[in-house]
């Protein structure tokens, strides 16, 4: 049984949680300037961070958790997840809005690439195949449950080794918007 309490980005019942911290996302977003000042300031506090619980293993078993993104920016870009693929890649994942205003930047390497909007009580499907990465485009915590298969894994350096991906989700006067990526090299085969 799991308790969720998205008002405080806790999930009751997790037997796993790994947090992320400012200093852990160097070289995420492509102000340079902007992230060293935001470094300067930071209080050490955790990001973002994913409780999550894995009650089996083996064919069929599923992880469930929440992901939890701190509102923020870093020069015109939000706060967001590293991103990932998994390692095997046709695993799909799903997400389900708790709290907050976000997005769900989703791309192929391809070339294909899309940005849901997810707020509470919308879910987002991530086919597999998709690289996937949250963005917290709003003022309070961004909540979301997640169910993908347990044996699915995550590939977090296909991002990196891409220079990014190829959308960036950055603020605009009235909102969010994405614009591309001149840093984004592709993604490996």
């Amino acid at each position: 049984m799991l308790g969720l309490d998205a008002a405080e980005g806790a999930m009751g019942g997790s037997n796993g949680r790994y947090e992320k911290f400012l200093r852990d996302l160097a070289g995420l977003y492509r102000d340079p300037a902007a992230f060293d000042s935001a470094l300067a300031g930071d209080d050490g506090s955790p990001v973002y961070w994913v409780e999550s619980s894995t009650v089996a293993d083996g064919p069929g078993a599923l992880t469930i958790g929440i992901s939890v993104i701190k509102p923020g920016r870093i020069g015109d870009e939000f706060a967001m997840t590293r991103g990932h693929l998994h390692e095997r890649s046709e695993c799909a994942e799903l997400y389900f809005g708790l709290s907050g205003t976000g997005v769900m930047l989703l791309e192929t390497p391809e070339g294909e690439s899309r940005a849901l909007p997810i707020s509470p009580g919308t879910a987002v499907h991530v086919p597999g195949g998709w690289i996937h990465r949250s963005v917290n485009v709003g003022d309070e915590l961004l909540s979301t449950l997640f169910c993908y298969e347990t044996d699915a894994g995550q590939d977090y350096g296909i991002i990196e080794e891409a220079g990014g991906m190829q959308q960036l989700v950055v603020a605009t006067a009235d909102g969010w918007t994405t614009r591309p990526n001149p840093d984004h090299r592709g993604y490996r085969a």
